[in-house]
């Protein structure tokens, strides 16, 4: 389980990390540290959606 978790992890994480990058730069926040947290959050926010995917996919199987 821990195995497929990290490669959701690797996916989720980056998805959701330049989405919210792309939205913190559509919204005008255009220097680093904002970017930067932006990216943090995704990869934080990241965490329980994994485990909560990672576990729908070994319900189901």
């Amino acid at each position: 389980m821990l195995r497929l978790a990290g490669i959701l992890y690797s996916m989720i994480a980056t998805t959701l990390a330049g989405s919210l990058v792309v939205a913190t730069l559509v919204t005008g926040y255009d220097t680093l540290a904002p970017i930067l947290i932006a990216a943090a959050a995704g990869a934080l926010a990241a965490l329980p959606v994994t485990w909560l995917v990672t576990r729908a996919i070994y319900s189901e199987s």
